[in-house]
């Protein structure tokens, strides 16, 4: 398979520029959403994939990487602004988004709200989701759900090589290790030696993922848009941490009852929440799925 090259652009958007890493083509731009403390690099694999005529538009969402320094107010909406930002800046009319993780309800939240700008979205493990019960506190809520991403944030690593490590031996991804996560990781270092840690902020973190763990309208974005908009759902099989169970299966699926909204929904067999983005049998369902929605 052929690596492309990615070059970075800057788009304006409130209170300064968002970094997009472009893999360029001669087709209609996909936009590429990312998860909650990744950036747009992870979707090197998937540029691959997807090949030299598609051009992959992939931004660092606000509060990472490249957009570490954009201020708030964070949460989903401050990125749909951005995406809508990025297709104003590209003299776009509409495109096709996929998201991944909390990029995936970044997307359907897009789509719900401007479904005359959006033309189709593909979810990858991600986008539906399930209220959060009365009383919940947010932050437990947090820790329970992404509790090693969240505690990275406040590590400090002596050197690139450390970080690199402390990535190889994710369990989700120790069998992994490729391009595309290397380049994430490196673009998410900031700092002096050695006190290097990750650009994420924090605060963009949390309310990012209270948006998607308790927010009615992002909870109901699916619903909303796909009555406009065509969309899919691909599932991992495996979850965060590589466990057998993912973040969703058949039966947490048939409680959210996807049956009536035109949802394509397909498992991806023998990935888990991360690699679904990078192993060659997941990306190029991706790309089925891509052209299932594209009109």
């Amino acid at each position: 398979m052929t690596v492309r090259e990615v070059n970075e652009s800057r788009v304006p958007v409130r209170g300064g520029d968002l970094a997009v890493s472009a893999w360029s083509g001669a087709g209609d731009p996909v936009i590429a959403l990312h998860g909650i403390t990744a950036n747009g690099r992870i979707f090197g694999a998937l540029a691959d994939a997807l090949g030299e005529d598609v051009p992959l538009l992939a931004p660092d969402l606000r509060g990472r990487a490249g957009s570490a320094g954009l201020p708030g107010p964070y949460g989903l909406g401050a990125h749909v602004e951005d995406v809508i930002a990025l297709l104003d800046h590209r003299g776009l009319e509409r495109a096709v988004l996929v998201g991944h993780s909390m990029g995936a309800f970044v997307a359907a939240l897009t789509a719900a709200r401007h479904p005359d700008r959006i033309a189709g979205a593909v979810l990858v493990d991600g986008g539906v989701g399930f209220p959060a019960p009365a009383g919940t506190d947010i932050d437990e809520l947090l820790e329970a759900v992404i509790g090693p991403a969240m505690r990275r944030l406040s590590m400090t690593f002596p050197d690139r090589d450390a970080y690199r490590t402390f990535f190889r031996e994710h369990p989700a991804l120790a069998a992994h290790w490729c391009d595309a996560v290397r380049a994430q990781v490196d673009r998410d270092l900031v700092g002096e030696e050695p006190a290097l840690r990750s650009s994420c902020v924090l605060d963009a973190v949390r309310a990012d993922g209270a948006d998607v763990l308790a927010d009615p309208e992002t909870l109901a974005a699916v619903r909303t848009a796909s009555a406009k908009v065509p969309m899919a759902l691909l599932w991992a099989e495996r979850g965060m941490l590589d466990e057998p169970r993912g973040l969703y299966d058949e039966d947490r699926l048939a409680a959210a009852d996807l049956g009536g909204t035109g949802v394509t929904v397909r498992r991806v067999p023998g990935v888990n929440h991360y690699t679904i983005l990078l192993a060659p049998e997941a990306t190029a369902a991706i790309r089925a799925a891509l052209r299932d929605v594209t009109p």
